[in-house]
């Protein structure tokens, strides 16, 4: 399996992991994507895009920081 292989894996995996964990939080980001750009190169360090989210959806996201945080 090619470096680009197994980092492209793992990004797909840790996007989906962060995709579960938001939706158990109530919480859904139309724009989650991997930025394509970003793992294109010959050591490819892919990015998770977390994209624009509206007021309401920024408010739970910090909810649910903070609850995790113990605050």
């Amino acid at each position: 399996m090619t470096q680009r292989k197994k980092a492209l894996e793992e990004a797909e995996r840790a996007l989906g992991e962060m995709r579960e964990a938001l939706a158990r939080a109530g919480i859904t980001l139309p724009s989650l994507r991997l930025d394509t750009a970003s793992y294109a190169d010959v050591n490819p360090r892919p990015l998770v895009e977390l994209g624009r989210c509206n007021i309401e959806t920024a408010r739970k996201i910090t909810h649910a920081l903070r609850s995790e945080a113990g605050e």
